[in-house]
């Protein structure tokens, strides 16, 4: 049932979460990796037609995120203004990402569209936390896809950090890196050659991790 705008409050979002809640879906996410803990199991799309009909609203966005409730704080993510987020408040969500789903659709939705994205990403990148290191990667590869007028010099330093980090073999991490070596080459045709380069030096590398990474990376980028 649609809310009207000015009955949107967190509690009727929560009720309305709820009531489409679908345990067969969050036994599905579970083997994807998705936490189950606080997950109602309410798919992408709907969370995206909710999103839209709440509209921005940055003080919603932080009521919804306190819940705890995974779909809420994807939703958080889809209505907060980046224009509001300040630097407290990223350094605060990244400590609660306990989902790599929440942790990029956040960072794809919201955190790359502020001002602080970029120093961010390297921040994070170099932070021991699995889902705070994946966090920074996840932003460099958001940030190639969404920041069309960046120069290819801004990403220039992204490329050291994922060659210091490849080694990493958590799962998580290891895949985000991944992910940002093949946007920045897929989304910057500038930076294509760099990426093949940093690949090609993961592979020779006495890593698993860095060798997975690159393999990945290359079988895409050299095919297209």
């Amino acid at each position: 049932m649609a809310l009207r705008r000015e009955d949107m409050d967190s509690k009727q979002i929560i009720k309305r979460l709820k009531s489409s809640a679908n345990p067969k879906n969050v036994a599905g996410m579970a083997r994807f990796g998705i936490n189950p803990k606080g997950t109602l199991g309410v798919c992408v799309p709907d969370m995206r037609k909710l999103a839209k009909e709440i509209g921005k609203d940055h003080k919603l966005a932080q009521e919804l995120w306190k819940t705890g409730i995974h779909e809420a704080r994807i939703i958080s993510g889809m209505i907060d203004d980046p224009a509001a987020v300040t630097e407290k408040q990223m350094d605060s969500w990244v400590k609660d990402f306990n989902s790599w789903d929440v942790c990029d659709q956040v960072c794809m939705n919201l955190f790359d569209k502020t001002p602080y994205a970029y120093d961010k990403a390297k921040e994070w990148a170099a932070n021991d936390r699995e889902f705070t290191k994946r966090a920074g990667f996840a932003l460099m590869a958001c940030l190639a896809v969404h920041d069309k007028k960046a120069p290819d010099s801004k990403f220039m330093p992204f490329f050291a950090l994922i060659k210091k980090y490849s080694t990493d073999d958590r799962n998580f991490v290891k895949k985000a890196v991944n992910w940002a070596l093949r946007q920045m080459a897929k989304a910057k045709p500038g930076l294509k050659k760099k990426a093949i380069e940093t690949a090609k030096e993961l592979q020779k590398m006495e890593s698993k991790s860095a060798k997975w990474i690159a393999s990945d990376a290359l079988r895409e980028l050299e095919n297209r």
